[in-house]
């Protein structure tokens, strides 16, 4: 949503009718010679040219024919330089960009522009050459004629002319040269409204917004703005803000069903998934065959827990050769969670397009391994190996977890040791060694692990989270623990596992009250067994004793050789049960 730049090559000749077509062997020039001369002697009968002139441009003709394009690019520029025909610079100039010769570039297309001021083509190669030479004056002149001849596509222009610079760091130098051409055009919007685009890029917020309002002010109901003003909220966070603008926006533009599906996208970023489906099943009755938003709208089903409504719009929509991938992986996800371990396998296996063909292949995986069915995971993930070895981070990952289910610990401990050789500083890997090293018993490596994340990043809420809970679950320091898991929770209040460490933490410092309220907001949001064991616990100790074995019984029949369950009923209900 929030990607500013399309990145696209920079546009140079397309308002050029007689631009050459380089071949890879043959030469720049694209016609075949006869159809040249016929065309020169076309414009002989207009121009009068001079024979002498004629002879040069064969010469050159038949130079760049063989390749000699520092000959042809002599005669077109002497040419050029004799007669007042701005075609003759043009191909001086397409000949010296195909060469790389920059000086002559510069010289042919500064002809071209004399010889013809209000075209745009030699007038973007000029603006670029003025910014990648730093020559703001220059850039500022071609810039204003730019605008001054085509104020409709000057925001595109100026996009091209950034995409073409980017690697150069040129955005400022192209900022800078836009307030000048703001002092020339001071009613228009789009130089604003770019300014705006390149402050954003720059990450620099506050400037950005100042500039989208600086558009806004001229042209209020300009949609495109009011649409950039809004990602500009949900870039800096304040989705508040950007589901404000964008109700504002939708309601006077009723038609603009961009405003709407950026609409739903803040609403489903708030949680707010009723709001979000709605704009969609709109979207959807107006254009049936609006793919994108009947995707979109099974994927909200299924975030509210509307399965077979999002089974229903996916199995749609696979049948469709563009959304065959996506259809099939949410298909799979589907399946997985209602227990269809086979069906969801296969529709794994249908999915052949990048990005999702990896996730879906690692997908097939977990669901292997979490049926133990190792034997088969190990095998598909070699095959994974070998065909993705670019993503070699994400196989160390699988490979550590599957040895983890299977309890061998030392053996994921050792590859992740291996792989940080090469990645010192990864964070997923020293968070999954560390997990590992609470395994083996290092418990020493798992807190200078952790400790490790949180030097360069000290608001990770996972590895704040993990230091916290092994600190109050191996030692008795607290304090320290508490520290960790209060910024934990104020970075993520709503997560259960963070919740749940607190409440732990709560119940080892003898405040039952608090920690059962923590504990059980954890536990109502998602019912993992370690929570659901250290409520059971605490239940017991607050004597609701009824209440933990009710909850306790439920879970083990679910669960019966789970660690944690079995933990608290040896330690907890021993003969109680």
């Amino acid at each position: 949503m929030c990607r500013f730049f399309t990145i696209v090559t920079f546009f140079l000749l397309s308002a050029c009718a007689s631009s050459p077509k380089p071949r890879t062997d043959a030469g720049v020039l694209s016609a075949k010679p006869t159809e040249l001369t016929g065309k020169m002697r076309a414009s002989a009968d207009k121009t009068s040219i001079d024979p002498d002139v004629m002879f040069m441009l064969l010469t050159a003709e038949i130079a760049g024919q063989r390749g000699q394009f520092d000959v042809a690019l002599e005669g077109y520029m002497e040419a050029a330089k004799r007669v007042h025909d701005p075609r003759f610079a043009e191909r001086a100039a397409m000949i010296a960009v195909y060469a790389k010769n920059t000086g002559k570039t510069d010289e042919a297309v500064a002809l071209w522009v004399q010889q013809d001021p209000t075209n745009l083509a030699p007038r973007k190669i000029a603006a670029l050459s003025a910014v990648k030479n730093a020559d703001k004056q220059a850039a500022v002149e071609h810039l204003n004629m730019l605008m001054k001849i085509d104020p409709a596509g000057f925001d595109k222009t100026v996009m091209e002319l950034v995409a073409a610079v980017q690697k150069d760091n040129k955005i400022a130098f192209v900022y800078e040269a836009l307030d000048d051409v703001a002092m020339a055009f001071p009613n228009s919007a789009n130089v604003y409204f770019m300014q705006s685009l390149l402050a954003a890029q720059m990450k620099k917020q506050t400037l950005a917004e100042s500039k989208i309002q600086q558009a806004l002010k001229i042209q209020p109901e300009w949609d495109k703005a009011l649409i950039f003003q809004a990602q500009l909220s949900a870039y800096s966070g304040d989705t508040v803000k950007a589901k404000a603008l964008l109700s504002s926006a939708a309601r006077k533009f009723p038609d603009n069903d961009k405003i709407k599906k950026l609409l739903a996208q803040i609403l489903i970023k708030s949680e707010n998934y009723d709001a979000a489906g709605e704009i969609y099943r709109d979207l959807i009755a107006a254009d049936p065959n609006d793919n994108d938003s009947q995707f979109a709208y099974g994927l909200v089903h299924m975030q509210m827990g509307r399965e077979n409504n999002a089974q229903e719009i996916f199995a749609k929509l696979v049948d469709k050769p563009e959304w065959r991938s996506q259809a099939s992986f949410y298909l799979g996800k589907i399946d997985e969670s209602q227990g269809n371990k086979d069906k969801a396998l296969v529709w794994f296996d249908q999915v052949t397009e990048p990005p999702l063909a990896l996730e879906a292949s690692l997908s097939a995986i977990a669901l292997l391994a979490k049926d133990n069915q190792f034997d088969e995971a190990a095998m598909r993930l070699e095959r994974s190996k070998a065909k993705y070895p670019e993503q070699k981070q994400r196989m160390v990952l699988m490979q550590a977890d599957l040895y983890s289910q299977q309890k061998r610990y030392q053996q994921a401990f050792d590859l992740l040791t291996a792989a940080l050789a090469d990645s010192a500083d990864d964070k997923e890997l020293l968070y999954t060694r560390a997990l590992m090293a609470e395994r083996i018993g290092r418990f020493d490596l798992l807190e200078t692990d952790l400790r490790k994340i949180l030097e360069k990043n000290p608001d990770n809420p996972e590895a704040l989270n993990a230091l916290g809970y092994s600190l109050l679950d191996k030692t008795h320091r607290y304090g320290e623990a508490e520290k960790y898991l209060k910024h934990a929770l104020e970075l993520q209040p709503n997560e259960a596992v963070i919740m749940d460490s607190y409440g732990w933490l709560q119940f080892k410092l003898g405040h039952n009250n608090q920690a059962l309220s923590y504990l059980q907001r954890a536990y109502n949001k998602k019912p993992e067994h370690e929570i659901t064991a250290h409520l059971v616990e605490v239940l017991w100790a607050v004597n609701r004793k009824e209440e933990a074995k009710k909850l306790f019984d439920k879970a083990i029949k679910i669960a019966p050789n789970d660690e944690y369950l079995l933990g608290v009923q040896n330690r907890v209900l021993k003969g109680a049960l």
